[in-house]
Formats: C-alpha cells, sequence, structure tokens
C-alpha cells in the first residue's frame, strides 16, 4: 500500500515521539532504580552491575552505563519503536481498505483494492475480491435472468397474437354475417380452428418447455431398448418422410442398448430431431440415426444430408424461439423450442447433445448415461 505524504510525515513524527517516549521511561527507570540502591545498599552491594553504576563516590549518569547494557536498550527502543510504527501502519492500511470498500458499496463493484497487502490483512482482502466477484456473478445472473423472462414474455405475446388476431378476425366474421355462403363460413371455422391448434402447440410446448428446465422435475425411469425405441420412432415418421422423399435409416453395430431412463420424455427429444430434420432439411434425401455405445455412455447422432445451416445458426440453435428459417411459412412453422426442449431433457438425464454441420452432413450428437444416478 502506497501511503500518502501526511501519513508519511505522521508515521516520522510518531517513531520521533515513541523515541522520546521510551529515552524518558529510561532515564526515569534509572533514577527510581538510583533510589531503591542508594536507599538500600545492602541489597544491592553484592551485584557488580549496580555496584559500578549506583555505589560509587560519584554516580554514573546514564550514558556511563556499561556499552552492552545500553546495546541492548538501544535494541529494545528499536523494537519498540518498530512494533508502534508497525500497527499504526496497520491502521492506515485498515483506514485505506475501509474508504475502498465504501466506493466499492456506491456502485462502483469492478473496482479492485488497490495495493499489495500482506499476512491476515491480505487474506481479507482476497476475501473482499472474491465477494464482491460473485456478488457482481449474483447479479449479472439475476439481470440475465430477468432479461430472459422479459423475452420469453415477449416471444409467446408474439407467437400467441398472430393466430389469436386470425381466429378474432374469422369469427368476427361469422358473428357480423360478413359471409356468402355455408361453405364460406365453414373455411373461416376451419381456418380458426386451426390457429387455435397453433396456440395449443405453442402453449404446450411453453409448458412442456418450462417444466423440464426445473431441475427437481422427476425422472420417470424404466429399463428399455434404446435401439427398439428409435426404430419404433422412425416407423412412425415413416410416410411423412416418403411424403417429402426423404428415407430415414437406423444404424447401429449393436443388437440391442439397454439403458435406465424416462422414456415418454427421450421421446420427445428424438420426435423433435426428426421433425427437425424434415422440416429444415432441404433438399436432403436421407436422415441417418446412428446408435452406439462409449464407456456407460449411449452414443446417438440424428443427421440429414440437407441444405447445410449457416454457422450463426449452428451457435443459436438450442436458444429458445430461435429458427433457422426466419421466415416462419406455413410449411415450417413451429414455436421455436423443440431444440431446447431436446436440450434441457437431456441435460435432465445427465447428458450432452451438441449441434454440427458440414457440406455432407447437419448432425445432432446425443451422449447419455446408460443409468440414472439417484
Amino acid at each position: 500500500m502506497k501511503l500518502t505524504v501526511r501519513e508519511r510525515f505522521r508515521l516520522l513524527i510518531e517513531g520521533f515521539i515513541t523515541a522520546g517516549i521510551i529515552l524518558l521511561c529510561y532515564f526515569a527507570a534509572y533514577e527510581i532504580l538510583g533510589w531503591f540502591v542508594e536507599g538500600f545498599p545492602g541489597v544491592f552491594n553484592h551485584i557488580s552491575f549496580f555496584e559500578d553504576v549506583y555505589l560509587q563516590e560519584q554516580r554514573q549518569d546514564f550514558w556511563g552505563i556499561t556499552p552492552f547494557v545500553l546495546f541492548l536498550l538501544i535494541v529494545v527502543a528499536l523494537a519498540a519503536i518498530y512494533w508502534r510504527l508497525k500497527r499504526r501502519y496497520r491502521q492506515y492500511e485498515l483506514r485505506h481498505i475501509i474508504d475502498e470498500l465504501h466506493y466499492i458499496a456506491q456502485g462502483n463493484y469492478t473496482h479492485q483494492i488497490r495495493g499489495k497487502y500482506s499476512g491476515d490483512i491480505g487474506r481479507v482482502v482476497d476475501s473482499i475480491h472474491v465477494l464482491v466477484d460473485s456478488t457482481v456473478e449474483a447479479m449479472e445472473e439475476e439481470r440475465r435472468i430477468e432479461q430472459s423472462k422479459d423475452e420469453l414474455i415477449t416471444n409467446v405475446s408474439h407467437d400467441i397474437r398472430t393466430p389469436l388476431t386470425s381466429i378474432i378476425g374469422y369469427l368476427g366474421l361469422i358473428e357480423e354475417g360478413r359471409f356468402q355462403s355455408a361453405d364460406e363460413v365453414q373455411r373461416y371455422v376451419h381456418t380458426a380452428y386451426q390457429k387455435a391448434k397453433q396456440m395449443k402447440v405453442l402453449v404446450d410446448d411453453l409448458f412442456e418447455y418450462t417444466k423440464v428446465r426445473q431441475t427437481t422435475t422427476p425422472l420417470q425411469s424404466v429399463s428399455f431398448d434404446m435401439i427398439q425405441l428409435i426404430e419404433q420412432l422412425a416407423i412412425d415418421f415413416e410416410l411423412e418422410a416418403q411424403r417429402k422423399g426423404m428415407e430415414i435409416v437406423v444404424q447401429s453395430p449393436l443388437e440391442r442398448l439397454m439403458m435406465v431412463a424416462d422414456t415418454e420424455k427421450l421421446v420427445r427429444v428424438f420426435n423433435n430431431l426428426i421433425s427437425n430434420a424434415l422440416k429444415y432439411g432441404k433438399g436432403g434425401k436421407l436422415i441417418k440415426i446412428e446408435i452406439d455405445k462409449l464407456d456407460e455412455q449411449a452414443v446417438i447422432s440424428v443427421k440429414n444430408d440437407g441444405e447445410q445451416l449457416p454457422k450463426e445458426a449452428m451457435e443459436q440453435i438450442f436458444e429458445r424461439f430461435y429458427r433457422a428459417e426466419t421466415s416462419r411459412s406455413q410449411e415450417t412453422a413451429g414455436t421455436g423450442l423443440g431444440l431446447a426442449i431436446a436440450q434441457s431433457i437431456i441435460e435432465l438425464h445427465g447428458g450432452t447433445i451438441t449441434a454440427q454441420t458440414s457440406k455432407d452432413w447437419t448432425s445432432f450428437d446425443i451422449l447419455l448415461p446408460l443409468e440414472q444416478t439417484v
């Protein structure tokens, strides 16, 4: 810590004052001891030091004592002065730290206490820095959570408002009798019905997303064969794949891959991944699902050979409400929550999911523990 000029001057003055007080104490002790020796000579006359100093015809003055004793007194005096100045220096350090803390408390949370401190004070300063950093991090996390909530409300409001406006519009036409025939009424009702189903999908996805985001969400784990589960899902999507001119292939070097997990939630994951491959794998002909085992983990890749996604899309693809196709066409309409839900479910199982793209494949790679730890 760097002392100010004023503090240095005070230390210098205090050093001189301490030295003076010690010197006065020495003289006082010398005189008081002299009174005792002269008053009770029989007690001290066998001690050579007192005989040489006090019991001579002419008593020596203070500076006339032996060099060795004088040296010891000087050493004691210097030690006392050092101890006193050290304590004062520590007080200045504490004062500096308190002033810095007041500055930090005014909202300057990125400020670091200046100076180098040793010993206990150094450890206290390091602890303060750790505490301030953790507090700032907690505040930033709280801000991110609040911003995330605001974005969630904004996105939900936007996605609900569009179909809701259509529903109100078409039902309003019917309510006001602004139609020419029963067929036109049927068309209005059908459109409103489709928009209502679109809203229901959004609400269901939002409910599922908020549920799986909670780390305390219980898993209904059962033992099952992952290969058999994915093969059944591939069959369920076979007709939709044929309509889009695509083929779903399941590949694995294993005959069976037994694991313990929540099958209902994992079905949701692979439904979302296969649906995305069918929606966004433009120009592709093949969806390949590869299943293998690595140590005590299942390794599953869902690939499609469709159009390569841009790099910025891959970086944000697991963010909620993100869609690689910003036009939001009816053909690829969705809530933008599918991959965020998939990621949350995989993490809930203690696994990881990543995405990568190349000129040949867009791949979602999953690592899942074979058994869930309680």
